[in-house]
């Protein structure tokens, strides 16, 4: 159900950044599938939305993928210009690194975690949608694969990712943040660590 008001919550800024994004990741899917990445933006982007997140978050949480996939520090310049210096600052801090080649694995990861102490506030809600989303698409895929999902990723052994979401939730917790999403994604977690440990197989998304 719906109302009108008289202010739109959204802008034709968000519509821009909508655009931006498509055409900044049009040529990227997830991982191992064929699924358009852009969906996973537009998850993040109506999940901050429905918490209440401003037009500003919503569009970082459009982009927030771009410097890191999508050309680096060149590309948060072309942000900042576009869509202004709180959309470039939330963005830079939801990457984990703009170096190409990327650092190892753990080394980014531990990186992210510490770094999230020193955001800002908004950078969180944006910071811990983008964490729920993925962690939701783990969880989905692997109630369908089994353990074979954990083939499509760099890091294949799952106490790696299970760490890093604990990490993440930690992180938050500490800094307080004020989102249903939070216990979300611990729920989401404790069941992707039941059914890693061969536990049970119902799925609660």
């Amino acid at each position: 159900m719906s109302e009108q008001t008289s202010t739109p919550k959204l802008t034709g800024q968000f519509s821009k950044a909508l655009v931006y994004a498509e055409l900044k990741h049009h040529n990227q899917v997830r991982k191992g599938g064929d699924i358009p990445y852009f969906g996973h933006l537009m998850s993040v982007a109506g999940l901050v939305i429905n918490d209440g997140g401003s037009e500003e978050q919503a569009i970082a949480a459009l982009l927030h993928d771009c410097v890191e996939d999508a050309g680096g520090p060149a590309t948060l310049d072309e942000i900042g210009k576009n869509f202004g210096a709180d959309v470039a600052r939330i963005v830079k801090e939801c990457s984990d690194t703009d170096e190409d080649p990327k650092p190892p694995w753990l080394q980014r990861k531990q990186h992210y975690i510490d770094h999230l102490g020193q955001v800002g506030e908004d950078t969180l809600l944006v910071s811990v949608a983008d964490k729920l989303d993925n962690a939701r698409s783990m969880l989905r895929d692997y109630h369908q694969h089994g353990p074979k999902l954990w083939e499509r990723f760099n890091r294949k052994n799952p106490q790696d990712h299970l760490w890093y979401f604990g990490g993440l939730l930690d992180a938050y917790r500490r800094r307080g943040l004020d989102s249903w999403m939070v216990d979300e994604l611990g729920r989401v977690v404790d069941e992707l660590k039941r059914q890693v440990a061969g536990g049970d197989r119902i799925v609660l998304v």
